[in-house]
C-alpha cells in the first residue's frame, strides 16, 4: 500500500480527485477488509470480506494499466506492483479457499 502511495505522488495534479484517489482507494480498501472480515464471527462472514479484498486488488490493477498507458508511471514501476498484487490476489484466494472447506 505505501508502494502505490509512493506512485501516486508523481500524477499530475488534475488526477488528484479522479485516478489518484480511486488507486488509493483500492489499495486502502485491501488490507481494510481483510482486517474487517477477520474481526467478524464466522468464517464465511471472513472469507466474503476476502473476496472484497480480492475484488478491490483486481480494481487496482486495472487502474495500474490505465496510469501506465497515460505514462503516468513506467513500465517498471507498475510491473513490480502489479506482481506484488498478484501474488496477494493468490494468497487471499487460497485462505478463502481454505476457510470455505
Amino acid at each position: 500500500m505505501l508502494d502505490v502511495y509512493r506512485l501516486t505522488e508523481t500524477f499530475p495534479k488534475h488526477e488528484l480527485y479522479a485516478l489518484t484517489s480511486q488507486i488509493r482507494r483500492a489499495a486502502v480498501s485491501i488490507p481494510s477488509n481483510i482486517a474487517e472480515g477477520s474481526a467478524r464471527g464466522s468464517d464465511a462472514d471472513f472469507a466474503r470480506f476476502l473476496d472484497i479484498a480480492i475484488g478491490s486488488a483486481f480494481e487496482l490493477e486495472c487502474q495500474l494499466m490505465l496510469a501506465r498507458d497515460l505514462s503516468y508511471i513506467g513500465e517498471h514501476e507498475s510491473e513490480a506492483v502489479m506482481r506484488d498484487v498478484e501474488e496477494l490476489k493468490k494468497m487471499l484466494a487460497a485462505f478463502v479457499k481454505a476457510l470455505r472447506r
